[in-house]
């Protein structure tokens, strides 16, 4: 190890662990940058992979609209555009409730909607054959009580796929409700609740004028998958059965139940058969023997 001599009045210099100290800092400095790009690197893959995934859990989006609102996107990445339909009346109305059962990000979905006096639809594009699924969002921002607004929902112009919807009977005043309708297409046949008619590249979603108000729809998307694709509601309170409430119910309507032993009341009593006390039978014998030994004794002795 070198000694670099010292200028007046200063130290001497230990020039190799300098060095040493100085490269020892580099590769410090060096590890700490790459440990934490690592780390950065990493954050940015778990999100981009976290993305994909949940963009992978649900099914193929192909048209959503915001109806009677602006373009928005929700929380599962579903992108609804800006409603252009020129039918009807859009209304923001539902912006003065605190909609229920849904997150605040997406309840400008069901604060906005469309209506009509008289029956109107949307036209949505199909993509080929296959497994899809409709959801219709709803929510009741104006009447309090059921039996005010009644209507149907139809496909194609033929198939009643909602009958006589009130959505205040189904879940009150500013709460989310969607309804869930699943259909097939194969070679230009429209598949829906056991019902076939031929169809187009284009489905043709109605909501019929009843007797009761007007018809309408808050917010629409056409996905192509299963309904275990769909992102769902959470449960209505109260509506919840636990698993064991459904077994214990179950278990009582199950006439083959094998019913449980009944224990009899009162003091248990002795089983007179429970066993055979052969003692009072060999009393007689023992007597026997006790009188035929003497005798037999004085019978030698003669």
């Amino acid at each position: 190890m070198a000694l670099r001599a010292a200028l007046p009045g200063h130290s001497p210099v230990w020039t190799s662990s300098q060095n040493m100290l100085s490269a020892c800092s580099r590769v410090y400095a060096s590890m700490t940058f790459c440990f934490f790009h690592r780390k950065h690197m990493l954050f940015l893959i778990c999100t981009i992979l976290s993305l994909v995934t949940q963009s992978l859990g649900i099914g193929e989006v192909i048209w959503a609209v915001n109806c009677g609102g602006e373009s928005h996107t929700d929380i599962n990445g579903i992108r609804y555009e800006t409603d252009s339909l020129k039918v009807g009346i859009s209304s923001d109305y539902g912006k003065t409730l605190m909609v229920s059962r849904v997150v605040a990000q997406d309840q400008i979905l069901y604060q906005t909607e469309r209506y009509h006096m008289s029956t109107f639809g949307y036209e949505i594009p199909l993509s080929g054959d296959g497994e899809y699924v409709l959801v219709l969002k709803f929510c009741e921002v104006w009447f309090t009580s059921p039996n005010q607004k009644v209507f149907d929902v139809t496909l194609n112009g033929e198939h009643t796929v909602v009958d006589e919807l009130d959505i205040y009977s189904k879940v009150g005043r500013g709460v989310a409700h969607d309804e869930l309708i699943e259909f097939t297409i194969r070679s230009g046949k429209l598949k829906v609740n056991g019902e076939t008619s031929k169809i187009n590249s284009k489905l043709l979603v109605e909501f019929m004028k009843g007797d009761y108000d007007n018809p309408k729809i808050n917010a629409i998307y056409l996905m192509k998958g299963t309904i275990d694709d769909v992102p769902k509601l959470p449960s209505l309170p109260g509506t919840e059965t636990t698993r064991e409430e459904e077994e214990v119910d179950e278990e009582e309507d199950s006439p083959d139940r094998p019913s449980k032993a009944r224990r009899p009341s009162g003091p248990k009593v002795k089983d007179p058969y429970a066993s055979d006390d052969t003692s009072t039978m060999l009393l007689p014998v023992i007597i026997a023997l006790g009188a035929f030994i003497p005798l037999l004794f004085c019978l030698c002795k003669l």
